[in-house]
């Protein structure tokens, strides 16, 4: 589904400060697959989760979605591509506060594409059927600014999974969160998996990284060395 190839990316080209933050960054994530990036602060992964969320472009490389390059297309359909088949869940929750849950999830739904614009009935139904999925159906009503940290990321999960993307890439989800909430996402996210979603999770901690089924290292600007998981006992 995903395929990066020699991907390099500069900050201010051409410039004295130039700064390469990537250095032909090589990565395929098969489809269906949930997959943890790490690394230390500096070390690349926000840049390269941009590149993966069609914010930013790169300036070599070759990156695919389902065989198509994103490097090709133009900012509008890059956009498209980005509404219709990437999810983004960051720490933060991303919520317009003065809205409540429902209206947050629709907004997604309200920026398709004009082919693919649901009318508001079938949208609202198709949000909260989203929230009923992440256990919010009930605080629909509710504006984002009183619920607990653990409620607005569900919310925000509900709003990345609203166009039925292929694609969830969350930075940080759990990093403002208590252990016991921690879990709980996660458990939302391996639910999202085992119904046919590619997760990626950008993570500092090494207990979210191991619930994914693979864990990719990034340090300066590079892949690592992934050595392979071993069973129990081995």
């Amino acid at each position: 589904m995903i395929c990066l190839k020699d991907i390099v990316k500069t900050y201010n080209k051409g410039k004295s400060n130039a700064y390469e933050a990537l250095h032909g960054i090589s990565l395929e994530i098969k489809d269906r697959e949930m997959a943890a990036i790490m690394g230390t602060s500096g070390a690349g992964k926000s840049t390269l989760l941009h590149i993966l969320a069609c914010v930013d472009r790169y300036d070599s490389g070759e990156y695919t979605i389902d065989g198509q390059e994103m490097g090709k297309i133009s900012e509008k359909q890059m956009a498209q591509e980005r509404n219709e088949k990437i999810g983004m869940v960051m720490q933060d929750f991303a919520l317009v506060e003065g809205f409540t849950a429902l209206d947050n999830v629709m907004i997604p739904l309200d920026f398709a594409v004009r082919g693919h614009r649901r009318k508001r009935k079938k949208r609202r139904e198709r949000v909260l059927k989203m929230l009923e999925l992440v256990g919010m159906k009930e605080y629909a009503d509710k504006q984002t600014k009183n619920l607990s940290g653990g409620q607005k990321q569900r919310v925000a999960i509900a709003r990345a999974i609203a166009n039925d993307p292929s694609i969830i890439l969350a930075d940080e989800p759990t990093g403002a969160l208590d252990s016991a909430t921690t879990r709980e996402i996660m458990k939302v996210f391996h639910d999202l998996n085992e119904q046919g979603r590619t997760i990626i999770i950008v993570t500092h901690d090494p207990t979210v990284a191991e619930e994914c089924g693979r864990v990719i290292q990034i340090e300066d600007g590079r892949i690592l060395f992934e050595p392979p998981k071993t069973q129990a006992g081995e």
